[in-house]
């Protein structure tokens, strides 16, 4: 269903660092997982503007999962997939789930120099729909709720909020608030309710590089993944089978972007959320602005 490992960003959420504040902020360019190019431009100088939130993509799926022994991909090992159908298992069968997610991904400057961004993503998620992300990240904090009903994104350093109904299961909405918005999470492929779909389709390349002690505190298995879009390499429990750290690499965009996912503190089936959990901690004063795309609101203007 999903074909986007989300490493688009949304940076300055709620256009709080010199945008007019009527629309979800711009992004740095994207390291895509299966979606298609239809994503915007960083800006000119990408100092000007500082990653605040991410944000997921989805989009509807076209191509079956590989079978281990299809003929016409050679270069996809049954190993490799094995490790990826455990691991996603794992995830979909969690009725509820929380961990942490520091993203690190860089954006050429206005001189060709690289620069390192770096985001911290707390997520908590209850099947089959709730979803709750708070970002310190660098720059101000921002925050996004998903209640089954409603989603929001708040930033309590500005005191602004922007929400919108969006009924249905997390799949669901996540793909009506990347239409509706353009709302993206560098870690959509793992929250999904078939997370090895959305990991799987399209693939050109499987294989299994080895294995590391050195990530995670733990022995993980490493797998390289590839389609025409983006290189991945992921590292995975070898016990538990959780993900712990993905690197991945555009393989089509002139400035070949790279981004790195690590993921620690992993809960499943832990303490029931409460459904307070997943509203924001608005006031009175908080002023709501609308939910719609950075791209609307440039275009709106005289």
């Amino acid at each position: 269903m999903m074909k986007q490992l989300g490493v688009l960003l949304l940076a300055a959420a709620l256009g709080f660092l010199g945008a007019a504040p009527c629309a979800l902020a711009q992004k740095p360019p994207a390291v895509v997982k299966k979606h298609p190019a239809t994503h915007e431009k960083a800006p000119a100088d990408a100092s000007e503007k500082k990653p605040a939130a991410d944000v997921a993509a989805p989009v509807a799926s076209e191509k079956p999962a590989p079978a281990p022994s299809d003929p016409d991909h050679p270069a996809i090992e049954p190993a490799a997939l094995a490790l990826l159908k455990a691991s996603s298992e794992r995830l979909a069968q969690a009725k509820s789930l929380s961990f942490v997610a520091r993203g690190a991904f860089d954006v050429p400057a206005r001189n060709g120099q690289p620069l390192f961004y770096l985001t911290r993503s707390e997520v908590l998620l209850v099947r089959p729909n709730k979803l709750r992300v708070i970002v310190p990240g660098d720059g101000p904090p921002t925050e996004f709720y998903f209640d089954g009903k409603e989603a929001a994104v708040f930033t309590p350093y500005a005191d602004l909020i922007a929400s919108a109904q969006v009924p249905g299961t997390l799949d669901q909405a996540l793909e009506a608030l990347y239409q509706k918005a353009g709302v993206y999470f560098p870690f959509v492929d793992f929250i999904v309710s078939d997370p090895y779909k959305a990991l799987t389709d399209g693939l050109t390349s499987a294989f299994v590089i080895g294995q590391s002690k050195l990530v995670g505190d733990t022995t993980t298995d490493i797998v390289s993944i590839s389609d025409p879009q983006v290189h991945l390499q992921i590292w995975i429990g070898t016990e538990d089978k959780l993900p712990r750290l993905i690197w991945a690499t555009s393989a089509d965009g002139p400035d070949k972007p790279r981004h790195s996912i690590e993921f620690s503190d992993w809960k499943l089936d832990g303490e029931d959320a409460e459904d307070a959990e997943f509203a924001p901690r608005t006031t009175a004063s908080t002023r709501r602005i609308p939910f719609a795309r950075p791209d609307a609101a440039q275009s709106a203007k005289p």
